[in-house]
């Protein structure tokens, strides 16, 4: 198992943990069942948001950024390509499949012009659009890999953004080096992952527990 490192407090185990759960039925249960009481969803959200280290203000930037990303690629690449995009603090990571290496390339230049963008890891592999299984199998495995962050109780859940494709997880999120290293290694001893990819932004303890502080005032 591979664990690739790049470089581009704490809210109780008790009250995360319903706060993820409540936050993954606010995204599954529409996909199985086509509704979702908006005020709930809303409620969760609001909570959540509070609980991250990015200001309120760069969270809906990073929103934005995915939005016209993910439209410019659907427009310009076409059926050439399945990417998929995540911004965290503005810093995107691209993960799918694209056509060939030159289709890797348009894709990375494509998001760099969405405005705001300030660097960009295209993870994207050459290789034909992952089948339904795959994805399933990746979802379980970022729920696994969330899920044991949470119990290991070494960093808060809320500071990392999990994402899996094709088994390789990727990491992202504003850590200290103690959280980041608790992190990869929580990631990569949970069964079914292939390679962890780590996508942090260091921060000092002192900046940590600053935002923390901040955090805990949006609530």
């Amino acid at each position: 198992m591979m664990t690739t490192t790049r470089m581009n407090r704490h809210a109780p185990s008790s009250l995360i943990r319903p706060l993820l759960l409540a936050a993954t039925i606010g995204v599954t249960v529409p996909l199985l069942q086509g509704c979702f009481p908006v005020v709930a969803a809303g409620a969760g959200t609001a909570v959540m948001s509070a609980l991250d280290r990015r200001t309120t203000g760069t969270q809906v930037e990073d929103e934005s950024i995915e939005l016209r990303a993910e439209s410019r690629l659907r427009e310009k690449l076409g059926n050439r390509a399945n990417v998929n995009v995540v911004s965290y603090n503005r810093n995107v990571l691209l993960t799918g499949q694209v056509a060939d290496e030159a289709t890797r390339a348009e894709a990375a230049t494509i998001v760099s012009e969405v405005p705001n963008v300030r660097g960009i890891s295209n993870e994207t592999d050459i290789a034909g659009v992952s089948s339904l299984t795959q994805r399933s199998s990746d979802a379980v495995i970022t729920s696994k890999v969330k899920a044991r962050i949470l119990d290991s109780q070494r960093v808060n859940a809320n500071h990392v953004k999990v994402v899996t494709e094709s088994g390789k997880v990727f990491l992202m999120g504003l850590l200290t080096e103690a959280e980041a290293r608790a992190a990869k290694e929580v990631a990569a001893s949970t069964s079914g992952v292939r390679r962890v990819v780590a996508i942090f932004e260091i921060i000092s303890a002192d900046e940590a527990r600053r935002l923390d502080t901040a955090g805990s005032q949006k609530k």
